[in-house]
C-alpha cells in the first residue's frame, strides 16, 4: 500500500492499494522449486515481495478510521481480528490455495485488504444516497450494514482451506460460529440477529458470483474481493520458464485506488505497468462489477503508467457490459467483457435445457 497518510474524505479518496515500490528478486528452497520441477521448467524461480506485516497494519487502520464512527462495526471487526478460529481459518485457507494450488494470497493479508476495500465502497455508496438492502429492507442502519459488510468480506474465503470447489458453501458453514460468537453480545434480540446474520452469509455465498449476489451488501463483498489485484497480492513464486498471461497480468498491476466518482457514487482506478494488466482487470474486477447491484454505481477505469512499455492502450473504461479502449493514436475501441463465468453458467443451463421460461 502506499506510504502517504491516508487521505481524508474531502480528497475524494476513500482506499489506495498501491506496490508500485516492491521488488522481484530470486528465490530458492525445495518447496519453491517443486512445482517448477513437475512442470518441466527449470528450478529457478522469482518472486515478488510485499510485506506482509506492513500491508496488514495499513489496511487495519484504514478499517478502524472507517468505522470510527459506527460502534458495533468497529466491535465486530475487533473481535475478529483477534479470533483465534478465524486466523486458523485464513492460515489454512491460504494453506491450500497457495501451497496446493499455486494460486495467490487467499489468507490474512487478502482478508484485511478487502475488508479495507468493502468499507471504503460502503461508505462512499452511503454517501451517495445509495440504500443498501439492510437499511432499505427496515432491519437495520448503517452500523449494521458496516458490521455484515466487514464479517462477510473479511470472512468470504475460509473455505477454501476444505477445497477451492463449493469453497463458498465451506466458507458459510465455517463461518457461523465466529459469526454467532461475535454477534451474540452486540445483539441481544435473536430475532433482529439473526436477520443481520442473513445478510453476511449472502455476502460470503456470493462473493464470487456463483451464485451472483443479490443484495447490495453481497455486491460490496465481490467487488472489494475483485479490487485485491496488484502484483502484492502475488506474494508467490512464478516459475521462470512458464510465463503465461496469469503470471504477467499478476505482476502488471502497480495500484488499485477506490474513491468518490465522478457520474456515479465510486470510482475504481486501475494503475498498469504493463497492458497485460487488463488481463485481471477484465477476468477478476469488470465481472464483479457488471453482474452485482452495484453496476449502476461504479464508475472502472483502467491505465497505464507513462514509465511502463511501450504503450499502446492508454486508458480502458467500462462502459456497461463493454471496455472502450482508448489507443495512443487516438482511436477508440470497443470490446464486450470476456465474462467466462457467465458464458460458462450459460452453457450449462442450455444443454440441460433450461430456457428463460423455467419456474
Amino acid at each position: 500500500m502506499s506510504e502517504e497518510p491516508r487521505p481524508g474524505p474531502e480528497s475524494g479518496q476513500k482506499f489506495r492499494l498501491s506496490v508500485e515500490g516492491g521488488n522481484v528478486r530470486d528465490v530458492g528452497g525445495p518447496d519453491l522449486e517443486a512445482p517448477a520441477r513437475e512442470q518441466g521448467t527449470p528450478g529457478r524461480v522469482v518472486e515478488y515481495t510485499t510485506p506482509r506485516a506492513k500491508l496488514i497494519d495499513e489496511a487495519r487502520a484504514a478499517i478502524r478510521a472507517d468505522l470510527a464512527t459506527y460502534p458495533r462495526a468497529l466491535a465486530a471487526f475487533e473481535a475478529l481480528q483477534g479470533d483465534p478460529e478465524a486466523l486458523a481459518h485464513w492460515d489454512m485457507a491460504n494453506y491450500i490455495t497457495m501451497r496446493k494450488l499455486g494460486y495467490n494470497d487467499h489468507g490474512r493479508v487478502h482478508a484485511f485488504i478487502t475488508g479495507a476495500a468493502s468499507m471504503a465502497l460502503t461508505d462512499l455508496l452511503l454517501e451517495g444516497g445509495v440504500k443498501p438492502d439492510l437499511i432499505d429492507s427496515g432491519i437495520g442502519d448503517a452500523d449494521d450494514v458496516h458490521l455484515a459488510v466487514i464479517l462477510g468480506t473479511m470472512l468470504h474465503d475460509v473455505g477454501n482451506q476444505v477445497h477451492r470447489v463449493a469453497h463458498e458453501e465451506h466458507g458459510m458453514r465455517l463461518a457461523l460460529p465466529i459469526i454467532d460468537r461475535i454477534m451474540g453480545p452486540l445483539y441481544p434480540d435473536p430475532f433482529k440477529r439473526t436477520k443481520v446474520r442473513a445478510f453476511i452469509l449472502g455476502c460470503i455465498n456470493c462473493h464470487d458470483l456463483n451464485p451472483a449476489p443479490l443484495t447490495i451488501e453481497g455486491g460490496i463483498t465481490a467487488v472489494a474481493d475483485g479490487t485485491d489485484i496488484t502484483k502484492g497480492r502475488g506474494r508467490k513464486a512464478f516459475s521462470l520458464g512458464s510465463v503465461d498471461i496469469h503470471s504477467i497480468s499478476a505482476l502488471a498491476v502497480d495500484e488499485v485506488v477506490i474513491e468518490r466518482g465522478r457520474q456515479k457514487p465510486v470510482l475504481i482506478s486501475v494503475t498498469m505497468n504493463n497492458s497485460g494488466g487488463i488481463f485481471q482487470v477484465e477476468e477478476i474486477l469488470a465481472p464483479k462489477v457488471i453482474r452485482t447491484p452495484l453496476r449502476g454505481f461504479v464508475e472502472l477505469r483502467a491505465s497505464m503508467r507513462e514509465s511502463g512499455e511501450e504503450q499502446i492502450l492508454s486508458r480502458v473504461r467500462l462502459e456497461g457490459d463493454a471496455f472502450v479502449m482508448d489507443l495512443e493514436g487516438g482511436e477508440q475501441v470497443a470490446v464486450e467483457v470476456n465474462d467466462s463465468q457467465k458464458q460458462t453458467q450459460e452453457a450449462v443451463i442450455e444443454n440441460l435445457g433450461l430456457g428463460s421460461g423455467r419456474r
